[in-house]
C-alpha cells in the first residue's frame, strides 16, 4: 500500500524528539511537511511584530534544515478546514501526523481535522511531546480535577513515571525512503512570507535579541549547560542587574515554539545534576520551571475559559476598575515610576522581561497600584512577549493578581524599593530609559524627589520631559489591600490562602470536592493558627488565618456529614500534637 504522509507543523517546530514527524516516516512513500499560516489571522491576532518576526524565523530555521534532507516545507495560506480538503485531493494523501496540542482551542481545532481526515480516509496519527507528562493522568490521580496547588501537583508528580526518553533527530537516510519531489515553483507558492507581507512596517525595527529556530534552541542549550556550576546552582527567585538583561542561553521562547524539546532540556538537566550531585529542589530549580509550566497547562486544559474571568471556575471574580487611559500608560512605560517603565519598555522593543519584572509590572497594574483586571494585562504580554504561551500567560496572570492559584494579597511589589533592591546602580534604568541617565543613584529610582537644580542638571525635568509619578504608590497599594481584605472576606470558596497554608490550596467549586477540600483546609489552617501565635506572628496575620479557618468550618458543617465532621476533628487534634492545649 501506498502511504503518502503529511506532517502538520503548528508548535514543535524541530527535527529532534519529534514523535508525530517520526510516525509520518514510518514506510512512507512520500513525505510533506506543511505549516499552515492564515493571512488573515496575521493582521486580526493579538500578536506582535517581535512575536511573528521569531515565527517567521523559526519557519525558514526549518525550512533550511529540511533542504539538507533533501525537503522542503510547505507553508500553505489558510485555515486548516479550507487547507486540508484540497491537500488530501491533490497530494493523495493517506496518513496524517501532528503533535498534540493539550489546550482546549487547539482540541476544539484538531478534533474537526480529525473528523474531516477521516471522511477522506485519512488516518490520523497524534503524540504527545509539548510536555513532559500525560496531562490527562495527572488529571486523573486527582480524582479527575486538575491539582490547583503547585504542591499537590509535585505530589501527583513524583507518583508518576519518568517522562518519555527524547527521540534522536530524524536522518537522511530516513528522508530518502521517502523522497518527494520538490517542484522548480515551490518557492512561488509554499514561500515563508515576510513581516512586510503579513502587514507589518520594518522601518526602524532593531535586529532581533531572540532568533527564532531550532537551530539557535540547540546551540543556546549547549552554551546553558556549559555553565555546569551556574545550572546547578541555579535558584529562580535571585537576580541581580545582569539577571534583567536577555541572556544568550535563555530558552523560554524556544520550549513555547517548540524549536525546543521539553524533554531534551529535562533529561539533559537531569543528567547534569546526577554528575554533580548538587541541586536546589523545586519550585526554584531550573527543573522546578519546567514543573511550573505543566502546571499551568494541566490547569488550563480542561477549561476553555482559563485566559478570562467570566465563566472561570477558577477565578476569584474581583471588582476591577476599567482606565483605559491607566492601561495605555502602564503598556506603552509612561508611569512615571522608572522601574516599571524600563521594564515595559524592554518588554516592548526585545519581547522578554526577567521573571521577577513580570512579577513587578504585574501587581503594579493589579491589586499593587492600578487596579486594573489581569485580563487587560495578560493581553498586553500575548501581544509582546515572545515565551507567552496561552495556558502559562493566563495562569500567571490569575497568580500574580490573587485571582487563583495564591492569596498573599497583603504582599506588594514597591515600584521604587525592589527596582533599587535589584539594581542599585541603576544601570538598568539608565538602559531603557535613556532621559533619566544623568540622574544620580540616590534619585533615578524617584526622580520626583530630585531638587529642582538636579533635575535641571540631568536635563530632564519630572513633569516636563518625563512623567510625574501616576499614582501614590503608599495610598494606592494600601487601599488596594483593604479592597482585596474585604474581596476574600466576602468568599465562601477559597483557594489557597498562604504560602504556610498549601494544604488548602484546594479548588471548592464543585461539589464532589467539597468534602476534601473543607478537611484540608481545617486542617491546614488550624496547625497554622497555632504555630502563627507560637512564632509571635502579629494578630492581623493570625485573625487572617482564624478568619479563613472559620469560613471553612462554616462550609464543612453545611457540606458534609456528621461522620465526616467528626473525622475531619479527630485529623484536625492528630496533625498537630499541641493543638487541643494550645
Amino acid at each position: 500500500m501506498v502511504v503518502n504522509s503529511v506532517h502538520w507543523f503548528r508548535k514543535g517546530l524541530r527535527l529532534h524528539d519529534n514523535p508525530a514527524l517520526q510516525e509520518a516516516l514510518n514506510g512512507a512513500s512520500s513525505l510533506r511537511c506543511v505549516y499552515i499560516l492564515d493571512p488573515w489571522f496575521a493582521g486580526a491576532a493579538n500578536v506582535g511584530i517581535n512575536r511573528w518576526r521569531f515565527l517567521l524565523e523559526a519557519l525558514e530555521d526549518l525550512d533550511n534544515s529540511l533542504k539538507k534532507l533533501n525537503s522542503r516545507l510547505f507553508v500553505v495560506r489558510g485555515q486548516p478546514t479550507d487547507v486540508f480538503p484540497r491537500l488530501f485531493k491533490e497530494w493523495k494523501v493517506t496518513r496524517l501526523t501532528f503533535e498534540y496540542d493539550p489546550e482546549p482551542y487547539g482540541k476544539e481545532r484538531d478534533g474537526a481535522i480529525i473528523k474531516m481526515a477521516q471522511e477522506f480516509g485519512v488516518e490520523t496519527i497524534v503524540r504527545n511531546s509539548h510536555t513532559l507528562y500525560n496531562l490527562d493522568r495527572i488529571i486523573e490521580m486527582n480524582n479527575n480535577s486538575p491539582p490547583l496547588t503547585f504542591k499537590r501537583f509535585q505530589t501527583i508528580v513524583s507518583r508518576l513515571e519518568l517522562p518519555r526518553r527524547p527521540l534522536l533527530p530524524i536522518t537522511q537516510q530516513q528522508m530518502d525512503k521517502c523522497h518527494t519531489k520538490i517542484a522548480d515553483n515551490h518557492d512561488q507558492l509554499y514561500s515563508i512570507p515576510s513581516l512586510e507581507e503579513l502587514g507589518f512596517r520594518t522601518e526602524g525595527l532593531p535586529p532581533a535579541v531572540w532568533r527564532g529556530g531550532e537551530s539557535e534552541a540547540l546551540d543556546r542549550l549547549n552554551k546553558h549547560l556549559d555553565k555546569k556550576v551556574w545550572v546547578a546552582n541555579f535558584e529562580h527567585s535571585r537576580v541581580n542587574t545582569c539577571s534583567l538583561y536577555a541572556s544568550p542561553t535563555g530558552l523560554s521562547p524556544y520550549l513555547r515554539f517548540g524549536c525546543l524539546s521539553c524533554r531534551v532540556l529535562y533529561y539533559n538537566l537531569r543528567e547534569l545534576y546526577m554528575k554533580l550531585r548538587k541541586h536546589c529542589s523545586p519550585p526554584l530549580s531550573l527543573f522546578g520551571q519546567l514543573l511550573w509550566r505543566e502546571f499551568f497547562y494541566t490547569a488550563a486544559t480542561n477549561n476553555p475559559n482559563f485566559d478570562r474571568m467570566e465563566g472561570n471556575p477558577i477565578c476569584v471574580q474581583i471588582p476591577w476598575d476599567q482606565n483605559p487611559e491607566a492601561l495605555a500608560k502602564w503598556a506603552e512605560g509612561r508611569t512615571g515610576f522608572p522601574w516599571i517603565d524600563a521594564i515595559m519598555t524592554q518588554l516592548r522593543e526585545e519581547g522578554w522581561i526577567h521573571h521577577l519584572a513580570r512579577h513587578a509590572v504585574a501587581c503594579f497594574l493589579t491589586r499593587g497600584d492600578l487596579w486594573i483586571s489581569w485580563e487587560s494585562g495578560m493581553k498586553v504580554f500575548e501581544e509582546l512577549l515572545l515565551d507567552a504561551d496561552w495556558s502559562v500567560n493566563a495562569g500567571s496572570w490569575m497568580w500574580l493578581s490573587c485571582s487563583a492559584f495564591f492569596q498573599q494579597f497583603f504582599h506588594c511589589y514597591c515600584p521604587v524599593g525592589f527596582g533599587r533592591r535589584t539594581d542599585p546602580s541603576g544601570d538598568y534604568i539608565r538602559r531603557y530609559i535613556p532621559i533619566l541617565k544623568d540622574y544620580p543613584n540616590r534619585y533615578i529610582y524617584e526622580p520626583w524627589n530630585a531638587p529642582e537644580s538636579v533635575q535641571k542638571a540631568a536635563n530632564c525635568v519630572v513633569g516636563v520631559d518625563y512623567p510625574k509619578p501616576m499614582i501614590n504608590h503608599a495610598e494606592g497599594s494600601r487601599l488596594n489591600i483593604e479592597r482585596m481584605k474585604q474581596v476574600y472576606q466576602q468568599l465562601s470558596h477559597y483557594r489557597g490562602l498562604s504560602k504556610s497554608t498549601n494544604k488548602a490550596k484546594l479548588y471548592i467549586h464543585h461539589s464532589i470536592h467539597v468534602t476534601v477540600c473543607c478537611e484540608n483546609a481545617v486542617l491546614s489552617l488550624a496547625s497554622s493558627v497555632v504555630t502563627d501565635f507560637k512564632r509571635g506572628y502579629n494578630p492581623s496575620h493570625s485573625s487572617c488565618h482564624l478568619l479563613n479557618l472559620c469560613c471553612f468550618c462554616r462550609r464543612l458543617m453545611q457540606c458534609c456529614t456528621a461522620a465526616q465532621q467528626q473525622a475531619v476533628l479527630k485529623k484536625t487534634c492528630r496533625s498537630h500534637s499541641s493543638f487541643q492545649n494550645d
